[in-house]
């Protein structure tokens, strides 16, 4: 893990997934989320994983989390808010960079008028 304290990376991790586990499980199950994201040599893409890894970590108390669990939470918070930083100009509410966000927990029309 890296230099965060696993207190400063469950608050990033709570700021940047702003979706509960079963708007990220409904979201797996639309096709839109197959437009996006990196195959990860399985058919499956690395978003996808990730979103499946989300919805575990979120559904534990405090105290159940493992140091894979802050790993992968570090992951997705430097995920979100790289991905954040290259918002398009264009209308997001139908775009690729929105879908490749919800793939990590993150729905940018939560925070912006879509």
């Amino acid at each position: 893990m890296i230099d965060n304290s696993k207190d400063e990376i469950y608050d990033e991790f709570y700021d940047a997934v702003n979706m509960t586990p079963s708007e990220i499980e409904d979201w797996l199950e639309t096709d839109k989320l197959k437009e996006v994201g990196v195959d990860s040599g399985d058919g499956e893409s690395k978003g996808r994983k990730s979103a499946k890894k989300i919805i575990k970590i979120k559904r534990k108390k405090k105290d159940e989390l493992t140091d894979t669990n802050y790993d992968h939470m570090q992951k997705v918070v430097g995920y979100v808010n790289r991905h954040k930083a290259q918002k398009p100009d264009s209308d997001i509410k139908e775009s690729d960079w929105r879908y490749s966000l919800k793939n990590w927990g993150h729905d940018p029309c939560k925070e912006m008028d879509c």
